[in-house]
Formats: C-alpha cells, sequence, structure tokens
C-alpha cells in the first residue's frame, strides 16, 4: 500500500495510472467506471486512512491535463504546415484529445465528492495548476465547474477560501467563474454561489468586499439586476460600511437595487439602518452610469424603469450584449449627453430612435458595431454632436461627406477601418 501511495513520484508509475484511468473511462459507462474507481481508492469509510492517496491522484491527473494541452499546441502547430506536410486525422486527433481531458476530469469530479478529501484537493487547487490555455478552453472551465462550486460552497473556511486568489496580482477561481470572464458559461450563478459563502464567511469578510468593489463590482450589479440574493447583499454591504466614495456609484448601487422587488425590501431594511442612505433617493438619480459587460436588453429595461434617471448624462454600455431593442429605454433619458455602444449590437434601428429623441447628444461612440449608412444617415438631425466614432462600421464615403456638411459642431470623428477612411 505504501508503494501505492506514491505512484505519482515514478514517471514510469505516473504514466501506468494515467492508462489504467483512459482504459477504465472508455468502457461502456466510463464515469461509472471511474467514480468506483475514486471509490476504492478513497476506501468505505468516511476518512481515507492514506493521506497521501489524494495528492497522488492530483499530481497525476494533472500532469496528464498539461500533457494534453501540450500535445493541442503541437497539433496546431503542425496544422499550420502547409497540406502536403499534415498528419492526416486532424479532427480525430482532436476528440481523443477531447475525451482525455474529460476523463481526467471526472476523476476531479467525484474526488470532489468526498468531505474529508474536499478541503486538501482546495489547497492543492490553489493557486490555479492548471495550463493558461486550459483556463481558456470553455469544454473544460464548464465540466470543472461541478468541483469548484463544492469547494467555494462548502461550509468550511479551509475550503471556501481557496476559490480567492492566493496573493495579490493573482487570479483564483473566483476570477475564472465570474459572469465577466470570457469562459463563464452559466451567467454567473456558480460565482453567485461562491460569493454568497465568502460573504457569510468569519474570515475577513470587510476585506472581501473591498476587494470585490474594486475588481468585481461590475460583476455584482449584474446579478443583483438579475435578482441574486447574495448579490444584493453585497451591495448593501458596501453601502452601509461607505466602501463607495464616488456619489455617481453610490446612486448607482441604489438604482440596481430598486430595480428587483428583493433589492427595494433589501435597500429599505438598510435605509432603516444607515438613515443617511434616504438622501441619494431624492437627489434625481446618477449623473453617470456604465453597465457591467454581458448586460442584455432586458437588464436595462429592469434598471432604467426603477426609478428616477433625469439626472443621467453619461452613459456607457460597451462591451455589453445590448440590441436595438434597448432604444426604447434609451430615448426616456431626455438629459444625455454621451452614449457609449462600442462593441454591441445596437444597430440602425436603433439610430433611427435615438436620432428622433437624443437631441442634447454630444458625444457618440458606434465603434464596432454593425450600423450602417441607413442608420448613420439620420445622425444629420442630432446637431449638437461634437464627437462620433465609427470606426469599423459600414460607413461610406458619401454618408459621411453628408454627415460633415450638416452636423456644424462636429469637432472630432473616427472613421478608420470604413469606406471613408
Amino acid at each position: 500500500m505504501h508503494c501505492f501511495q506514491d505512484f505519482s513520484k515514478s514517471q514510469h508509475m505516473r504514466h501506468f495510472v494515467q492508462d489504467y484511468i483512459r482504459a477504465l473511462y472508455s468502457q461502456n459507462a466510463g464515469e461509472v467506471v471511474i467514480q468506483k474507481f475514486v471509490s476504492s481508492v478513497h476506501g468505505p469509510g468516511s476518512g481515507c486512512p492514506h493521506p497521501r492517496v489524494l495528492p497522488n491522484l492530483v499530481a497525476v491527473c494533472l500532469a496528464a491535463i498539461f500533457s494534453n494541452f501540450e500535445e493541442r499546441r503541437m497539433l496546431a502547430r503542425l496544422n499550420e504546415t502547409p497540406n502536403s506536410e499534415k498528419d492526416l486525422g486532424e479532427g480525430t486527433e482532436e476528440t481523443i484529445h477531447e475525451k482525455e481531458l474529460q476523463c481526467y476530469v471526472t476523476v476531479f469530479l467525484y474526488a470532489s465528492e468526498y468531505d474529508d478529501w474536499r478541503p486538501v484537493l482546495a489547497q492543492l487547487l490553489q493557486p490555479i495548476p492548471f495550463p493558461s490555455d486550459a483556463l481558456a478552453h470553455e469544454p473544460f472551465i464548464r465540466r470543472f465547474r461541478p468541483v469548484m462550486e463544492r469547494i467555494g460552497t462548502d461550509a468550511r473556511c479551509s475550503s471556501h477560501q481557496m476559490v480567492q486568489a492566493v496573493r495579490k496580482g493573482k487570479e483564483g477561481w473566483f476570477h475564472v467563474y465570474c459572469p465577466s470572464s470570457p469562459v463563464c458559461t452559466d451567467d454567473g450563478q456558480t460565482w453567485g454561489h461562491m460569493l454568497k459563502t465568502l460573504l457569510h464567511c468569519c474570515c475577513r469578510c470587510k476585506w472581501f468586499l473591498s476587494q470585490l468593489m474594486k475588481k468585481q463590482l461590475g460583476a455584482c450589479l449584474l446579478l443583483a439586476l438579475r435578482d441574486h440574493s447574495a448579490a444584493q447583499e453585497a451591495l448593501c454591504l458596501m453601502l452601509e460600511w461607505e466602501l463607495i466614495e464616488q456619489e455617481d456609484q453610490k446612486m448607482q448601487l441604489v438604482s440596481t437595487l430598486q430595480s428587483t422587488a428583493s433589492g427595494r425590501d433589501n435597500y429599505a431594511a438598510l435605509c432603516q439602518r444607515q438613515l443617511h442612505l434616504r438622501e441619494l433617493q431624492q437627489k434625481g438619480g446618477p449623473r453617470k452610469l456604465t453597465l457591467p459587460s454581458r448586460s442584455t436588453d432586458a437588464d436595462i429595461a429592469r434598471l432604467l424603469s426603477c426609478g428616477s434617471f433625469g439626472n443621467l448624462e453619461v452613459l456607457s454600455l460597451a462591451f455589453t450584449h445590448v440590441t436595438s431593442a434597448c432604444a426604447e429605454q434609451l430615448i426616456k433619458l431626455p438629459s444625455l449627453k454621451y452614449l457609449n455602444l462600442w462593441a454591441t449590437q445596437f444597430g440602425d434601428a436603433g439610430l433611427l430612435m435615438i436620432s428622433e429623441h437624443l437631441h442634447k447628444l454630444q458625444v457618440l461612440n458606434l465603434c464596432e458595431t454593425p450600423v450602417s449608412d441607413k442608420g448613420i444617415a439620420a445622425l444629420s438631425s442630432m446637431t449638437n454632436l461634437r464627437k462620433l466614432n465609427l470606426n469599423s462600421t459600414r460607413l461610406s464615403a458619401q454618408t459621411f461627406e453628408i454627415l460633415k456638411q450638416k452636423l456644424p459642431a462636429l469637432q472630432e470623428f473616427d472613421v478608420r477601418y470604413t469606406e471613408a477612411w
């Protein structure tokens, strides 16, 4: 048994165990076979009697996953060579790599089910031990999500604290599953469950909230808009503990809380404890507002319909998922002077609508949007425009010349990567 406990130390033994795990997974009902294998390694009791078994098993699987992505990189380089030099069957190779990856992730999945192993597994996974291309690989992140959710929602500090970064400047699993992360595939549900556990943890809650406010406030705002209780609780605590200094940012938090029934209840309870916060409701709303990335038309509608935005002059929707449908909400902002729609799906229909209503608009950013001459031509009625960004749109030279003639206040424009460039 002592030899078995240290099976990761020898390279030959490590390869033998990797081959054995792959052989188990290749059978019919491979996941069930892997589950039985992990169960036999752990033992029948509530606690594994051999403390070195889990670290060795993790080491074997980590080495296999590193090799998996190294082989993918080699295959990618091979596929960049001329056709005459390529090896055949590249699609088959990709399928094999995916199956092997799923095989080793399955070991982690069943190992994380054991209460006695979970704190040890959490420590072995902090800092994140996987290669960077694994963390950018959506199937891997999706399959590994149940493992980290079990760790991140475990009641023990020795488990759930491990989802945070090991030190300043390093990202942890809490960042990987953040709604603003490019590989987040569940709209932040796993992140929200981790957030709830961390908020109720006895360890450095105020420090955690200050870091959350600095790095992931947008994610909190997005989930609070979608009626997530832990995100709303976090926003209330940020206001109560005065972690937010900017007045506009405070009012954005209040507006977000008031966008749902549960958020309004939470904010009302907070105002009972902090009477000075009631004044924020009486100031006409924020002057500046930036919506989190991944916000949708429904999120904007929910937010802007909840209260007063008569003072709103600056609105950034850059890198959100909004479309022309949100124009119905934007035209309700009579004081708007700055609108940033960079890299959204806001199109011609939206431009036609806002050009009829937002006559105070002075700055408009449409960079990398699907607008064309049909919508852009309507901007000629927005005579207060001073800055206009049409970079990487379907603008023609003819329409641009007409715009310059009809917009006398226009001082700056960006038409790079268009026909008018």
